[in-house]
């Protein structure tokens, strides 16, 4: 993977402008605002600089040195329409106030000299507001004094003003940049997120064959790296998938010529057992035309179980599902093995009501299940001679229950084998939608077949 398609190496990137911009923002915002109004003919404020206030205030009293009192008078009103927000007023020799502007202005009529040193002494202060300038009149300082007064707010450079009035842009500018940041972030990381989610569709919704589909990859960064993965484990499913096929049409062909190859010499086999059993033998030779009948019987039996097996495990099996009264069918199949039970001296108890109730069941599977369970109690519980078929309500719903007392599912049986009686009793209930329930013990064993399941 190229260093330039890192989803690590983008956002480092998207960090790095982002650092970089912040600082920056100051200046270029100050530029935005600054520049248009400097270009659009912003005047400069008279007021900002006291040094030239002084000056010229010191100037314009020297002026004045042979003048009357009403030019004096009129040069002061000429001087407040250049600076309208100064106050001005001048006192003459005799320390009698002249004129102020504006004409309200609260000083007193009369300078007494002790007012006048108190005056001065407060208005030339370095902090004094209003900013005072005190110029004598003429040069021998013998005609009075003239005073102007500037209020220290509007004393403020064009900068300072523009940024006292503008300063909410700088707030707006850094909002903005910071905004723009987040808001890159978020696509970033939306877009990431988008990704690993059609991912995660893709895993969690597979084609009818039970493997998903291949992403397609637009983007060969990290992500696109696990989508190049998934590819390949689906690829590597599908290979599975068809070795899988092909291995359980081999087995199921395998075990269908096996059952068929089987059949054969187990017929002739017993054909020759029967043939025997007409010729004079001693008991002990009868023993043993009873057993060689008896293992041929299990063997077939066995062929059957295993051919089945294979049939429900690969979906082959015929399934014919309808409403079945199952008191009706559990007592006809339970009386096929009644005259087997009652030869062998076991103890039967049966407990099925007369009145029907109904499960949706293929008549046939349901027959191979209760066969299967009194098969395994006739072959491996015959030591407890003892076999009970009852339908009890539990839970407002009717359950079969068989029961014998061999020596349980643990236990040592001359007939025992690996159990693919069992098996595909567990694959019939559960195709047929219903559950059933084991408990062993070396006392016996109880099996519980019901349409609902158990707690």
């Amino acid at each position: 993977m190229k260093l330039r398609n890192s989803l690590l190496t983008k956002y480092l990137l998207i960090i790095l402008v982002a650092i970089m911009i912040l600082p920056l923002s100051f200046p270029v915002i100050s530029i935005f605002v600054f520049m248009p109004l400097n270009m659009g003919g912003m005047k400069e404020n008279i007021y900002q600089n006291g040094v030239d206030i002084e000056k010229l205030w010191h100037k314009e009293a020297k002026k004045l040195a042979h003048s009357s009192k009403k030019e004096i008078n009129q040069q002061l009103s000429e001087l407040h329409k250049t600076y309208k927000e100064a106050n001005m007023f001048w006192v003459d020799e005799s320390g009698n106030t002249q004129k102020t502007i504006p004409e309200t202005l609260s000083i007193p009529k009369n300078w007494s000299p002790s007012y006048t040193i108190e005056f001065m002494k407060k208005s030339h202060g370095v902090t004094a507001d209003p900013f005072t300038v005190v110029a004598f009149i003429g040069e021998n300082k013998d005609k009075g004094f003239m005073v102007v007064q500037v209020p220290r707010s509007i004393m403020i450079s064009n900068g300072e003003m523009i940024r006292d009035k503008y300063e909410h842009l700088f707030l707006v500018g850094i909002i903005f940049i910071v905004g723009l940041f987040i808001i890159v972030s978020w696509i970033f990381f939306y877009k990431i997120r988008k990704r690993l989610l059609r991912i995660q569709k893709a895993m969690t919704r597979p084609t009818s064959n039970g493997i998903p589909e291949p992403l397609d990859i637009k983007k060969m960064d990290e992500i696109g790296q696990l989508e190049e993965a998934f590819n390949e484990m689906i690829k590597e499913l599908e290979s599975s998938r068809i070795r899988e096929k092909e291995e359980e049409e081999l087995r199921r062909q395998l075990i269908a010529n096996l059952s068929h190859d089987l059949r054969t010499p187990l017929t002739t086999i017993r054909g020759h057992a029967y043939s025997l059993r007409k010729e004079s033998l001693t008991d002990k030779g009868k023993q043993s035309i009873e057993l060689i009948d008896y293992k041929v019987g299990y063997l077939s039996q066995l062929i059957e179980n295993l051919l089945s097996y294979t049939l429900l495990s690969s979906g082959k099996y015929p399934f014919y599902p309808e409403k079945t009264d199952i008191s009706r069918l559990l007592r006809t199949s339970i009386a096929n093995w009644y005259p087997t039970f009652e030869n062998k001296g076991f103890q039967i108890e049966l407990d099925i009501p007369e009145e029907p109730f109904y499960w949706e069941v293929d008549k046939q599977w349901f027959e191979r299940i209760v066969d299967n369970l009194l098969q395994n109690i006739n072959r491996h519980a015959n030591s407890g001679k003892f076999v009970a078929i009852r339908v009890e309500i539990i839970s407002e719903n009717p359950v079969i229950i068989i029961e014998d007392r061999g020596e349980g599912m643990n236990g040592e049986s001359t007939g025992k084998g690996a159990g693919i009686g069992l098996s595909i009793v567990d694959l019939m209930i559960k195709e047929m939608k219903l559950a059933w329930k084991i408990d062993s013990t070396e006392r016996g064993t109880r099996i519980m077949i019901g349409s609902v399941p158990f707690s």
